[in-house]
C-alpha cells in the first residue's frame, strides 16, 4: 500500500483517486481549501499532480518544502486553450511542463506519464479495443518503477509502458496533447489513446 497525495479534485483527479483506492492504497484528495494540498502532500508518498496545467508550477513551486524527497507524479498538460475551452497551443513550447517542475523542484523525482489519452483510458486502458501505451518520462529509475508499479495497479500491463527516458523526452508526450481538440472533432467525446504502432 502506497500513501498517495492527489493534487486536484477536477474529473482527473477524481477517477485517479477513486482507482487507486480500489487497488488498496491510502489516497487523499486534496481540494482548494487554504492547506489542503500542504497538508496531503506533507504525509504522502507518493504526490500525483492533476492541477489545471496553466497553474501547475506557481501552484507546485509553492509546495516545494512539502515535496522535497517525495515523488511527483505529473499527469498535466500546459496548454493554451482556444475559445471552444480545448488545447490550442503549448504553454511551454520549447519546454514541458514535466520539465519546469523539475527545475523548480531539484529536491523532488518528477515522473510524467498518463497525458496522451482521454481521462476515462487512466484507469480503464483495457477498454479500449486496441492495445493502447502509456509513456514514462523521469530522471530518477527507482520513482519511475514504482510508477511503473501504479500503472499496473490501475490495469496498464507491463508491455503497454514505454520509459521513454529522462524528464527532457515529456516535451514529447506533452505536445501529443495538440491532437486532441481535432480528435474529439473529428470523432466525438470518446475514450482514446495516443499509441506508437510496431
Amino acid at each position: 500500500m502506497t500513501t498517495i497525495a492527489i493534487l486536484g479534485n477536477g474529473r482527473v483527479g477524481g477517477t485517479l483517486a477513486t482507482a487507486l483506492t480500489g487497488a488498496g492504497h491510502e489516497v487523499t484528495v486534496a481540494g482548494r481549501a487554504p492547506g489542503a494540498a500542504a497538508d496531503a502532500a506533507r504525509t504522502a508518498q507518493v504526490v500525483i499532480n492533476a492541477t489545471p496545467g496553466a497553474g501547475s508550477l506557481d501552484r507546485l513551486t509553492a509546495l516545494r518544502e512539502e515535496l522535497r524527497g517525495k515523488l511527483l507524479v505529473d499527469v498535466s498538460n500546459a496548454t493554451v486553450d482556444g475559445p471552444d475551452g480545448l488545447p490550442a497551443d503549448l504553454l511551454y513550447p520549447r519546454s514541458s511542463l514535466a520539465e519546469q517542475l523539475q527545475e523548480a523542484l531539484p529536491g523532488t523525482h518528477v515522473v510524467k506519464t498518463l497525458n496522451t489519452m482521454l481521462f476515462t483510458v487512466m484507469t480503464a486502458p483495457a477498454t479500449l479495443d486496441q492495445a493502447p501505451e502509456v509513456f514514462l518520462s523521469g530522471e530518477e529509475p527507482q520513482a519511475k518503477e514504482v510508477v511503473r508499479e501504479l500503472l499496473m495497479d490501475l490495469g496498464w500491463r507491463k508491455e503497454w509502458i514505454t520509459d521513454l527516458g529522462g524528464i527532457r523526452t515529456a516535451r514529447a508526450t506533452e505536445a501529443a496533447v495538440l491532437f486532441v481538440p481535432h480528435v474529439i472533432r473529428a470523432g466525438g467525446f470518446a475514450p482514446f489513446a495516443i499509441s506508437i504502432a510496431r
